[in-house]
């Protein structure tokens, strides 16, 4: 069964400005979405299923539905702050919705088979498409709890234009994953790659050092784990507004109670994407390189 692709496409990026999951980096009007999913049906995947919010909706219509409708099955779910157990009420102030495991939790309706979730603004190279897609053909069973983080070199992940976050892969015997480490504040400077620790002290890490950028590859059976342990949430953190349900924290207590395993699949591409709004006109550039090199065509979809 080929897998489908999962794309979190809910957020408005602060730091950016603006509705960047749609901005225009090809020469023919492309996002980065959709060099996602030019490569997801490139390395096999079946269907695409795009999470949002409602007031977003008309917006991702207009610009998605129709170009892919002859190309690969499509659909779109809301991620939305009220999609909560009817008996939980949380804090009426609180605005955003709860976090990248809600997200992925709001399609549990829409998927029966192994998927890949993504950022919408993440540019993540052909290569780990099909990485993951090759990592779930390989399985019998559609439903069983082993899962795969497709992990990228640090040096190939970092912004010109500040710092950056990054989820730490701190992994065992044959690549299986022990858990993932949160670093902030993290910047090339002239001595190397440097991250800011809870003293604020600044600390070396290897350029190889292996990163997650969100993208997990799981089986069906992770909804039932995210349902579960989103009650657990809601009832510590209902009247908080800000606390998010995270991916990576879920998928370390799963790993800690050995209910899962995860395979960090090492990937040689290089990621880039949009944090701050100077990284567009680099972007831009990256993917006219790329077109160069004849690895996309100048118009995707023609």
């Amino acid at each position: 069964m080929n897998p489908t692709l999962l794309i979190m496409a809910a957020g408005i990026g602060s730091r950016y400005g603006t509705l960047k999951q749609i901005d225009t980096i090809g020469p023919s009007g492309e996002t980065i979405i959709d060099y996602s999913i030019y490569d997801a049906i490139k390395a096999g995947f079946g269907k695409v299923v795009f999470i949002i919010r409602k007031d977003i909706e008309q917006d991702f219509k207009e610009i998605f539905l129709n170009k892919f409708a002859d190309k690969i099955h499509t659909d779109f779910v809301f991620q939305e702050l009220e999609d909560i157990p009817s008996h939980v009420k949380f804090n009426p102030r609180r605005i955003k919705p709860w976090g990248t495991g809600h997200a992925i939790r709001a399609a549990m309706d829409k998927v029966n088979e192994p998927f890949v979730v993504i950022n919408a603004d993440d540019f993540y190279g052909y290569g780990s498409f099909e990485m993951a897609a090759s990592f779930f053909s390989g399985q019998k069973a559609i439903n069983n709890t082993t899962y795969c983080l497709i992990g990228y070199r640090l040096k190939n992940t970092l912004s010109d234009f500040g710092s950056v976050s990054r989820g730490v892969c701190e992994t065992g015997d044959n690549n299986d994953l022990k858990k993932i480490i949160e670093r902030t504040h993290i910047i090339q400077m002239e001595k190397g790659i440097l991250y800011e620790d809870e003293n604020g002290a600044l600390m070396p890490l290897d350029d190889d050092t292996s990163v997650s950028m969100n993208m997990w590859g799981f089986t069906p059976s992770f909804f039932e784990h995210l349902t579960n342990r989103f009650e657990t949430f809601l009832k510590a953190n209902v009247h908080s507004l800000k606390a998010e349900f995270l991916i990576p924290t879920v998928v370390n207590d799963l790993i800690s109670e050995g209910k899962v395993k995860v395979k960090v699949l090492e990937s040689n591409e290089k990621w880039f994407g949009m944090t701050y709004k100077e990284d567009k006109e680099i972007v831009i550039k990256k993917i006219h390189r790329l077109i160069e090199k004849n690895i996309y065509p100048v118009s995707l979809w023609k």
